[in-house]
């Protein structure tokens, strides 16, 4: 749910409403990555730019983050379990070297998910919507995700996969309605789940 991202998001923008001339986004993002490898010992920007800024975003290694257009009917729905799983595990099991031909599906996948978000076309990003990379290995980390993650598909996701480092699992929906009904169905005692649009705001300070 990258909440190191967040918290280092949120710190920076209201340290930023106090200044008397505040900074510009760039060195907001420079800024919050900082805390964030305080919090996780690196400084990515693969949480901390959609936690900034809002929506879905790029985050090179190199340079400013990039905003990628979302269709304002994409929403997300994210189920919680009730269990632990702890970031070194789940980065362990991807030690291991991936053959090619894994990065050139992977690539592909990317290529047309965020050619479905240019287009507006869920279409695309169903077809795109895929880890061959990541998700096989963590899998085996999360009891009950097939399950989880089939229960979103059969409530018409157009996809799901693992969030981030587990033990999160969600799914892309065409309406919030539909978002709703799947994570409905996953809530319960051993879990918790939430809905949001994909083109959510970023940290902003409102009162």
């Amino acid at each position: 749910m990258g909440g190191s991202a967040a918290s280092s998001a949120a710190a920076v923008v209201a340290a930023n409403a106090t200044l008397a001339a505040p900074l510009d986004e760039a060195t907001l993002y420079q800024a919050a990555m900082q805390g964030e490898s305080a919090a996780s010992g690196s400084a990515h920007g693969d949480n901390v730019a959609p936690a900034l800024l809002g929506g879905l975003v790029i985050a090179p290694a190199q340079g400013a983050a990039v905003r990628v257009p979302v269709p304002a009917w994409l929403h997300a729905a994210v189920v919680r379990p009730h269990f632990p799983l702890e970031t070194r595990a789940s980065r362990a099991v991807l030690s291991a070297p991936y053959p090619l031909h894994d990065f050139v599906v992977q690539s592909e996948g990317l290529a047309l998910l965020l050619a479905g978000c240019f287009a507006n076309d869920a279409s695309l990003i169903h077809r795109g919507f895929r880890d061959v990379l990541v998700e096989p290995r963590r899998a085996p980390l999360i009891p009950g995700f097939a399950a989880v993650k089939q229960a979103a598909l059969d409530a018409g996701a157009l996809g799901a996969s693992i969030s981030g480092g587990g033990p999160s699992v969600f799914g892309w929906f065409e309406s919030r309605a539909a978002a709703t009904v799947a994570a409905s169905t996953q809530a319960g005692l051993h879990s918790d789940a939430l809905v949001s649009a994909v083109n959510a705001p970023g940290a902003r300070v409102i009162a």
